[in-house]
């Protein structure tokens, strides 16, 4: 019988999960085990996993599973160096050239066990199955119109926290907006085809701002960019890869601009590719944003949960658009799974 552990977040401020009480319902009736840690900040309540009939696990109890059990979280593990023997499923981050995958890898090496990245479950047109982008790209604008609101009152970003839903964040930035005594700032969203970005431009929208949308077409020529330098904010939902051009150069530091707040939504600040090197470190829930340039100033948000900030509705979504790759878990061998497989093995021949 194929085992399904699901297990809490263990990195602070993390309140998502993949599996929602329904879709193990779902899961345990085509004949899968499912076992779901408890957490002390999952946003979703662990009665609906038990009524569901799940089995309940203490929480952090993953490294004793059953060795056929596969475990199922979201985001990165403790970085302690453990060899990792168990198959995981997860956003590991560490195929793109990012300098902390290596330890990643080794430690999957040492123990003899196989990560299917979350990132790298595509259909049969290289699309992800299941993603977190829109309300990545959502969060992400309203955390970088925070800092633009902070920033017009000389001040840092407040840190942020979650929230019990989309409506109190929209309530709570249109007052900080307000605020300002200003009119609203102009802004950028580059990839406003995708997930990433019809979210930001979602957000924008619902805030009264009129996002400029670029895509593919837009940016195809490669740079450089000063359209960008023209807006206040600059919102960047293109993950990192060899053909991704640089949008902001360090040399946007010392030009005249507008610009005054990145939201790197994005952010894949420790990857050679990153197209915003005018950083090179996340930011965090409780410092938002980082100033990389003083006169005029120039703030950078680089948090990478934003989903977070909206963990119902984040949980409720993905877990949906996932749901019908886990109920394919009973056959690693085909599908989705095959295919993040090949692209573990590939990589892990070079460690």
């Amino acid at each position: 019988m194929t085992h399904l552990w699901v297990r809490a977040e263990q990195r602070p401020n993390e309140e998502r999960v993949g599996l929602t009480a329904e879709g193990a319902t779902a899961l345990i009736a085509a004949g899968l085990k499912v076992t779901v840690e408890e957490s002390h900040g999952r946003a979703l309540p662990i009665g609906g996993y038990r009524d569901a009939g799940c089995n309940i696990a203490p929480e952090n109890s993953w490294p004793d599973a059953p060795a056929d059990a596969i475990i199922f979280g979201l985001k990165e593990l403790p970085e302690d160096g453990t060899p990792l023997p168990h198959r995981h499923i997860m956003f590991g981050h560490a195929f793109k050239g990012q300098h902390s995958g290596r330890a990643l890898l080794e430690r999957f090496k040492a123990g003899g066990g196989t990560l299917y990245d979350l990132e790298y479950l595509v259909d049969d047109g290289g699309r992800r199955v299941a993603a977190f982008g829109y309300w990545a790209g959502y969060a992400g604008a309203a955390v970088s119109l925070k800092c633009w609101a902070a920033q017009q009152r000389s001040a840092p970003c407040p840190p942020v926290t979650t929230y019990p839903g989309k409506d109190a964040l929209l309530k709570e930035l249109s007052n900080d907006l307000d605020g300002t005594g200003k009119p609203r700032p102009s802004a950028i969203v580059i990839g406003a085809l995708g997930r990433v970005g019809t979210g930001a431009s979602d957000l924008c929208t619902a805030m009264g701002i009129t996002p400029t949308r670029w895509d593919m077409d837009e940016t195809a020529h490669g740079g450089p960019f000063p359209e960008i330098l023209q807006h206040d904010l600059f919102i960047n939902c293109i993950f990192a890869r060899p053909s991704t051009p640089v949008f902001v150069p360090k040399s946007a530091l010392s030009t005249p601009r507008n610009l005054s707040v990145i939201g790197d939504v994005a952010c894949d600040p420790d990857s050679d590719y990153n197209p915003v090197p005018v950083y090179d470190a996340a930011t965090t829930w409780d410092t938002p944003a980082i100033r990389v340039h003083e006169t005029p100033p120039l703030d950078v948000m680089a948090i990478d949960n934003l989903p977070s900030l909206l963990p119902v509705e984040s949980s409720e979504d993905y877990a949906a658009q996932l749901l019908p790759s886990l109920m394919t878990l009973g056959d690693l061998d085909t599908g989705v799974w095959r295919c993040a497989f090949k692209i573990f093995q590939d990589h892990i021949k070079d460690i």
